[in-house]
């Protein structure tokens, strides 16, 4: 009898990998893969993170084929991304956002996201989104993008860029994923209630 409890326990707790509300689970999640000393990461097609240091090296970009390159620190101290620096064969996109738990990173995820999706949509075009470590900014942002164009939970988004990059959002930036999580999920619900 004890066996068939221990089996049926891990089975209920699985189907609910979807279905975090807390920030502290969401925590307990990024801090369940250990950090990878990498610059940059493919963490979808075409898809890159990376950090500053990699950001402002223009050998490096045109090494990986980089087309586009989204600033999650446009203006911040130490990022020297602008359209003037990349020149005429980079398109750039800059999100003037503060690494700071009660920044309003969340005015910037509808923006942000068109300009990945349609990088993404664009034959032959390799994007980098990156921020000054690659971890927060630019991760909530490529999180964002998954959440609204991809259709997935914001734990399936996690997860997703976790297979290939360490990412740990700050705590007022994962509140405000999971309040678009919420909110995508409830249009989704509401458009399967309602007939076409």
């Amino acid at each position: 009898m004890a066996e068939e409890k221990e089996t049926v326990v891990p089975k209920e707790e699985e189907s609910q990998t979807d279905v975090c509300t807390t920030i502290r689970e969401l925590q307990t999640l990024l801090d369940s893969k250990h950090p990878f000393p990498h610059h940059v990461d493919e963490v979808w097609p075409n898809l890159y993170l990376a950090d500053l240091c990699f950001a402002n090296n223009r050998y490096e970009l045109w090494k990986l084929g980089i087309t586009h390159v989204l600033n999650a620190a446009h203006g911040g101290m130490h990022s020297d991304g602008s359209p003037e620096f990349y020149g005429a064969s980079i398109t750039y996109h800059g999100v003037p956002a503060n690494d700071l738990p009660d920044f309003d990173i969340s005015q910037y995820f509808y923006s942000a996201s068109e300009f990945i999706h349609k990088a993404l949509n664009t034959p032959g075009a390799r994007l980098l989104v990156h921020c000054v470590v690659g971890i927060s900014r630019s991760a909530s942002l490529v999180l964002a993008y998954l959440m609204i164009h991809h259709h997935l939970s914001l734990i399936q988004a996690i997860q997703k860029v976790q297979e290939n990059r360490w990412i740990f959002p700050n705590a007022g930036f994962l509140q405000q994923l999971l309040h678009l999580d919420k909110e995508l999920q409830q249009a989704k619900n509401n458009q399967i209630q309602s007939p076409s």
